[in-house]
């Protein structure tokens, strides 16, 4: 089988939910706390595991009881764990992700940790694994040259590269034509283009733009509305799944959509049914509380009519 690398974090997401998320200087009472496994890259791992990649993952945790929940769900959800490597000097990281109760919505803190620490040369042991994946799936929350490193090898040895430019930050020109697929959200996607973009109009307008930049294809995931595709070929809107009023937590439905669609790419679906396969599995993660907790199964997906 065909398998995926994910470089990216595991932390300890610690989230806060109450009927507001506060203003500046604003103290609230909360109604309820959960402590679960999360960081872009873990999630996505995760989701691309649930969705049925055989994955492997790239990251550094701490030796203390946050590690141990990493090395847990991976376990329980197959990832090969040969390059999660281990401080002694370092604590695993945590995120605090501040939640709506009532509409979902979220604001997040990340302090990386020991992620935070990923080397180059953590990059170069793992390097057998990154040259003979299928895909290489990235974002931006461990250092960014060890990111770019590890991006230069997958595209050196023809492996095909998602770069999800998550938190967004300024990269230098020449990282651009190493991306396959750029899949930015609505903010992130803002951050590479002079202009806002909110909707499916702002996606079209702004995607050539990006492609300029060098990228291959872009992806713009738009939430709730969906994701804006386009190449030098062709473009198009894929719809998110119509949950109603399902959605309890939107924490992590962008991990998981990359993690899916690297999983769908990877078992050759083509670019549109990948989109549409993610969105799916994008969108049922945001009827469970938790990030990597809340990715669904790919029985999950497949019983969906």
């Amino acid at each position: 089988m065909k398998s995926i690398t994910i470089l990216g974090i595991f932390v300890a997401d610690l989230a806060f939910f109450s009927k507001k998320i506060p203003a500046r200087g604003e103290t609230i009472l909360g109604e309820d706390f959960v402590v679960g496994p999360g960081g872009k890259g873990s999630n996505q791992a995760v989701a691309a595991a649930k969705a049925g990649g055989q994955v492997n993952f790239i990251t550094k945790i701490g030796n203390d009881q946050y590690g141990d929940m990493a090395k847990k769900i991976y376990s329980e959800v197959n990832i090969e764990t040969k390059n999660v490597f281990i401080s002694d000097k370092f604590s695993t990281g945590v995120a605090a992700i501040l939640i709506n109760k009532e509409t979902g919505d979220n604001a997040i803190s990340v302090v990386p940790g020991a992620a935070g620490q990923l080397t180059i040369e953590d990059i170069n042991k793992a390097e057998y694994e990154i040259k003979n994946s299928e895909i290489f799936l990235t974002q931006l929350e461990a250092p960014i040259n060890t990111v770019i490193h590890a991006l230069k090898i997958a595209k050196s040895n023809n492996v095909k590269t998602i770069f999800n430019p998550a938190p967004a930050a300024k990269l230098d020109k020449d990282v651009f034509p190493l991306i396959d697929f750029f899949t930015p959200n609505e903010s992130e996607a803002s951050f590479y283009v002079d202009g806002e973009i909110n909707n499916e109009e702002d996606a079209k307008k702004y995607a050539k733009d990006i492609l300029q930049l060098g990228v291959k294809n872009v992806l713009i995931t738009l939430g709730e509305k969906g994701v804006y595709f386009e190449n030098s070929k062709e473009n198009y809107f894929v719809p998110a799944l119509d949950l109603k009023d399902k959605v309890v937590d939107t924490s992590g439905a962008g991990d998981a959509f990359n993690g899916a669609f690297a999983a769908a790419m990877c078992e050759n679906m083509n670019v549109k049914e990948a989109i549409e396969f993610a969105n799916k599995f994008a969108g049922l993660s945001t009827t469970k509380i938790g990030t990597a907790n809340s990715m669904p199964l790919r029985r999950e997906i497949e019983n969906l009519t």
